[in-house]
């Protein structure tokens, strides 16, 4: 799937609330000790359902603050810039709109204690082919904050039939939500967005295999600093705290899901008589006037497959030999510019 029509599927959401999340969920609230399944399937429908309509009024009109209760996190980021841009450039509207259809819904539901919960929907969409090569499914991340809010999608994730993990169940059919802190893994998901950050700088630490999510990325960068009269360079942060922590489900294989975010910035610089690249959506978000010196801000999501310490050799920590995390899928989006 192209990178813009990626970014066409994710435009029209804007954020919402900021939500203290954990990777586990495992957050004591008012005295709330028991461990129950954080939604039933027909709430689970029912929010998909909200979801879904929120997002094509938000799509229709360009208008941030007809799904701002449905989306959070580094979904809501993203997709608040993008609806930004997009009411800039056409005030009226979108007039290419096409109302989602999310079908097929298949439901991974965690039991924990507390709040926040949340729960994992894997969905046909009706952006894709049925067959072949461009058949993908939609999985999305929906998070409570307690009992008196909306469920809210903080993440959005676009994969194949194959890439679709399998998530453990008990005997009921309720996932399991995998530690933050989760000493089975190669990485523990408190650890990925600081990790991938380090790792899409320079490379290190070497947890991640290499993929069009992870080397292909840095691959992309190095060839693009090289062009004449214009140096550009990134800058990588961690993104997990508040309502970007990452969240995981553990898998059949004894693994776990996880989706987690970053931040990146892009500083391009360029000698005199060299344009800067400036595009609708960049002049759209940017502050100050770009006349040598261009920066731009993305926040990234990504959802990535973390095997267990012992699926490979059974060495813990990274190097080789050891397992490496897969990232599966990686949306990003421009959310802030500044020229100088």
């Amino acid at each position: 799937m192209s990178r813009s029509t990626l970014r066409r599927l994710v435009t029209g959401l804007a954020t919402a609330t900021a939500l203290s999340l954990t990777a586990s969920g495992c957050v004591t609230v008012h005295g709330e000790l028991e461990v129950v399944p954080a939604a039933t399937e027909s709430e689970a429908a029912r929010a998909l359902k909200d979801f879904t309509a929120a997002y094509n009024k938000a799509d229709k009109a360009y208008d941030p603050a007809l799904d701002a209760g449905r989306v959070t996190g580094a979904l809501g980021a993203i997709n608040q810039a993008g609806l930004k841009a997009r009411q800039t450039q056409s005030p009226d509207g979108n007039p290419r709109h096409d109302p989602l259809e999310l079908t097929d819904a298949k439901f991974a539901i965690p039991k924990k204690a507390g709040w926040p919960r949340w729960f994992v929907a894997d969905t046909d969409s009706n952006r894709d082919k049925d067959t072949g090569r461009l058949d993908t499914r939609w999985m999305l991340v929906f998070v409570r904050g307690g009992a008196d809010q909306l469920w809210e999608v903080s993440h959005l994730s676009v994969l194949t039939p194959n890439e679709v993990p399998t998530f453990k169940k008990d005997a009921d059919g309720w996932a399991e939500p995998v530690a933050p802190d989760a000493p089975s893994l190669v990485v523990p998901p408190k650890d990925l967005s600081v990790r991938y950050a380090s790792y899409m700088q320079d490379g290190k630490p070497e947890n991640f295999a290499p993929g069009p999510h992870t080397s292909a990325v840095r691959q992309a960068r190095e060839k693009s600093a090289r062009q004449l009269g214009r140096t550009v360079q990134y800058r990588d942060q961690p993104l997990d705290t508040g309502m970007f922590a990452p969240l995981g489900l553990v898998t059949a294989d004894g693994g776990a899901t996880v989706f987690f975010a970053t931040r990146q910035f892009e500083q391009q610089t360029v000698a005199q008589g060299v344009r800067l690249d400036l595009n609708a959506d960049v002049r759209a978000l940017m502050t100050g006037t770009a006349r040598t010196k261009l920066t731009k801000e993305r926040v990234s999501s990504q959802v990535a497959q973390v095997p267990p310490k012992d699926a490979a050799d059974g060495s813990a920590g990274a190097g080789k030999g050891a397992p490496q995390v897969t990232v599966l899928a990686r949306i990003q989006g421009l959310t802030a510019a500044q020229g100088s």
